[in-house]
Order: C-alpha cells, then structure tokens, then sequence
C-alpha cells in the first residue's frame, strides 16, 4: 500500500500547517479528518522526480532539454 503525505488545514491565521505521511489504499478516498486526533487534514501532493536516461546512449542524449531523450519520454 502506499503511503501518502497529508498536512493539517490550519484553524488559526498564522498558524503553520503539520504534515503526516499515511499508509492507504490507492481504492480509498482521500482522508478529511486525521484518524488519531480528528484534525481536518487534506492530502498535499509533493512534486515527483525522474531520472531520464537513454538507451541509445550518446553525449547530450537523456537529458532534459536536449530535444531527443530516446524512446517513450517527454523532454519538452
């Protein structure tokens, strides 16, 4: 199962969202309160990472930007 990142929806003005990794299914809704202290929370989507990499191998090839990273990828 995978574990998603949940942060609290602050109640106060300047107070600082908590955040909180939970373990669900991906066949679960997202959750809106947590479950141990019943704080309304959303689900916080973090920005992904790759790692492109060619399989034609080559100087400038598999890098983001340099118009042609092989087969089956966007680099634009």
């Amino acid at each position: 199962m995978p574990i998603y990142v949940y942060e609290t929806i602050p109640g106060e003005a300047g107070a600082g969202p908590k955040y909180y990794e939970i373990r669900q299914s991906m066949r679960d809704e997202p959750l809106t309160t947590h479950p141990d202290t019943g704080e309304p929370i959303r689900r916080f989507i973090l920005g992904g990472f790759g790692i492109l990499t060619s399989a034609r191998g080559g100087e400038g090839r598999g890098r983001a930007g340099s118009g042609d990273c092989g087969s089956g990828c966007c680099c634009r």
